[in-house]
């Protein structure tokens, strides 16, 4: 996998984070530099930590499965993002910011950060099965991404609400549903 294709990798895993930073940011009277950063740091570390432990655990059972890696890839891609985009269309309805609040305690940072990294734990798992990953450069491009989209997302959504939170999960789950089917496509021999 190319560094262009873990850059949109990255993009796409971290938008669940900008989602839940943007409701955080809207819960907020104002957002500062340390509300921002505690949400970019909180999100970003187990972003980046997740893929890695799922990568790890993919390549325990990785030979296992071999002649189907790439279907199990493609499937929990799939899966990630179709979930996605769900949520994307289920939050018109619901109002998900009504949920949040502007508290920033190591309690609910953890809890909060380690609800929307449970995919990239997937995700991992889906990278071990792709072969040929770089796999601390994907955890780093993850990790940085998901930092600034969340810490940028809290300032978004303090000044202009919840206006942004369904394009960024209908963007995520439809790049990680692309990943996943080149990454089929390219283990059919139907991309070189």
């Amino acid at each position: 996998m190319g560094v262009f294709e873990l850059l949109l990798l990255a993009v796409g895993v971290s938008m669940d984070a900008f989602a839940v930073s943007i409701c955080k940011g809207l819960a907020m009277k104002k957002a500062t530099l340390k509300g921002c950063m505690t949400c970019g740091l909180w999100f970003g570390g187990f972003q980046a930590l997740m893929p890695t432990i799922g990568f790890f655990l993919g390549t325990l059972f990785a030979e296992a499965i071999e002649a189907v890696d790439h279907w199990v890839a493609f499937v929990l891609l799939a899966i990630i993002g179709i979930n996605m985009l769900k949520e994307a269309f289920d939050k018109e309805e619901c109002g998900c910011c009504e949920e949040q609040n502007a508290d920033l305690s190591v309690k609910t940072m953890f809890v909060m950060a380690v609800a929307t990294s449970i995919d990239a734990l997937a995700v991992g798992i889906s990278l071990a099965m792709a072969g040929n990953v770089n796999i601390w450069l994907a955890a780093a491009f993850i990790g940085i991404c998901t930092c600034g989209f969340s810490a940028v997302g809290v300032k978004i959504g303090n000044i202009f609400g919840a206006r942004f939170e369904k394009k960024a999960q209908l963007a995520g789950g439809v790049i990680l549903i692309l990943i996943g089917l080149q990454i089929l496509l390219e283990h059919l021999g139907v991309l070189a």
